[in-house]
């Protein structure tokens, strides 16, 4: 079977790729607005105006629906739904959540999504619950593979790409053991399933280790769709964890509360005074106005599109420039639950290190977790290159006057620490960073320095230190240097 997903940009270990499907090429990172067949905000029609490519809808549902079901085999889920491009459908697998039981089969659901002509199809699937004990979600585990492998079966020579949700709970080995044993089996599609209670209460950082399990597990090749996360605040982070596809109810379901969705966080319209937003519909309107309009819930819903889409874009954007690490820092600090996520994602910097590009555009130092981004860490692992000779300088800042005098001159720069001179204006030396370095991004870069030291016994060293520099590790560099002083 040929590759349908194609790799284009990289950074992080997030990428830009083409998804080959039966009705046409998506771009990824991308939303997949999720359509309800029997109500509709925003006509389906009009998707593709905010920026949709593809679609997701619930086969159950029409299934279900006597009416439905009848147009859907006759017509197919295209014409079913008015939409020309690409559609997935879900398999019932959020009903069986909620209500712990539905009215159909594995093999049944498969066959009728065969039968209405679905682009990407979903098998019934159990999503464990994150409160679920080991030994459950293994139990769990066990049948949603079994049927996984019943589907791929089953899916043989029908032209439908397939969907295999890694399941396992809030258990990482689960979560990894599921990606290894679906990777190899030759799937199209690979959803990370049941966070969606995660996102709810804003548990960001068990969120990443449940990403970053199933994707330690998977073949770095494939696409992976995280489903149910449709706020825009989540985007970047996921994205830069390697997830491809999203799909969003949340532009409808915010809507009907009255909720105004921003990458930064969700107000309640309400509340709103001014609208920080140059939507075509914050544009026309007021937040007062939108309050007393017959038609605010269609309006919020439409607003809630456009920021999706569009925060999705500036992602894209990001990869393409290299600066998506950048992005994913900004977001983190719209709420204390983002930022735990960030600083769980710093912790498998070394995971994430092996995809991430080692030239880029200019490094920008936003804040303690920079310290612990992929490039510094990789930096860190490769002092064992830099031999040195003679006597070595590092000093901090300008040249000095008497700097002609040694055999090397390294600069001092946090969190990376000492390197030759001559590689400043390289990537990731040539970083933008603060005047006065913070505590992490000084440690590193004393740490570093030390390593270095320590890795040329035979070299002569003298340190030029700043006198702000109030740390522990100066005294102990000072102390190894053959000189050492302060300006």
């Amino acid at each position: 079977m040929p590759d349908i997903f194609e790799i284009t940009h990289r950074d992080s270990a997030g990428r830009i790729g083409r998804l080959t499907t039966p009705h046409g090429v998506v771009e990824t990172p991308t939303i997949m607005p999720v359509i309800n067949p029997n109500i509709q905000t925003i006509p389906v029609k009009e998707m593709q105006d905010f920026g949709a490519q593809i679609l997701i809808t619930n086969s159950y549902i029409i299934y279900r629906k006597p009416e439905l079901k009848r147009r859907a085999i006759e017509e197919g889920v295209h014409a079913l739904l008015g939409f020309d491009g690409p559609v997935m459908t879900d398999s019932g697998s959020f009903q069986l959540s909620v209500y712990g039981e539905v009215e159909v089969d594995n093999a049944e659901i498969i066959g009728f999504q065969h039968a209405i002509g679905t682009d990407i199809g979903v098998p019934l699937d159990i999503p464990t619950s994150p409160a679920e004990d080991h030994t459950l979600a293994a139990q769990e585990l066990a049948i949603t593979n079994e049927r996984l492998m019943e589907a791929l079966e089953l899916n043989k020579d029908s032209g439908m790409l397939l969907a295999a949700p890694v399941q396992g709970g809030n258990h990482t080995d689960l979560r990894e053991q599921a990606g290894r044993e679906l990777g190899s089996a030759g799937f199209d599609i690979y959803p990370i399933g049941a966070v969606v209670p995660l996102m709810e209460s804003y548990r960001y950082a068990e969120l990443v280790d449940v990403i970053v399990s199933a994707k330690k597990g998977l073949p770095s090749s494939v696409p992976v769709h995280l489903f149910g996360a449709g706020h825009p605040m989540v985007f970047a982070l996921a994205a830069a964890l390697g997830c491809d596809l999203f799909d969003s109810a949340a532009y409808a379901l915010y809507a009907k509360d009255d909720r105004y969705l921003t990458a930064e966080g969700t107000y309640h319209i309400h509340d709103l005074k001014y609208l920080p937003c140059s939507c075509p519909i914050c544009s026309r309107h007021t937040a007062a106005g939108i309050v007393a309009s017959p038609d605010k819930t269609e309006l919020l819903a439409r607003h809630n599109l456009y920021a999706t889409f569009a925060e999705m874009r500036l992602v894209k954007q990001a990869i393409h420039d290299g600066n998506l690490w950048e992005l994913v820092e900004r977001r983190a600090r719209t709420h204390p639950r983002m930022l735990d996520g960030l600083k769980r994602a710093v912790t498998h910097a070394d995971w994430i290190e092996q995809f991430d590009p080692s030239t880029k555009s200019t490094f920008f130092y936003c804040g303690p977790e920079s310290t612990y981004r992929p490039e510094v860490m990789r930096f860190g692992s490769r002092l064992e290159r830099l031999e040195l000779t003679g006597t070595v300088l590092i000093r901090p800042g300008g040249r000095l006057k008497n700097e002609s005098e040694y055999d090397n001159v390294l600069h001092f720069k946090p969190p990376f620490g000492a390197y030759p001179v001559e590689l400043k204006e390289t990537y990731p030396l040539n970083a933008e960073v603060p005047m006065v370095p913070d505590h992490e991004s000084l440690t590193n870069a004393l740490l570093n320095t030390k390593k270095l030291m320590q890795l040329n016994p035979s070299a002569e060293f003298s340190f030029v230190y700043r006198k702000s520099w109030d740390h522990p590790l100066v005294e102990e560099i000072c102390q190894m240097a053959s000189h050492s002083w302060s300006v």
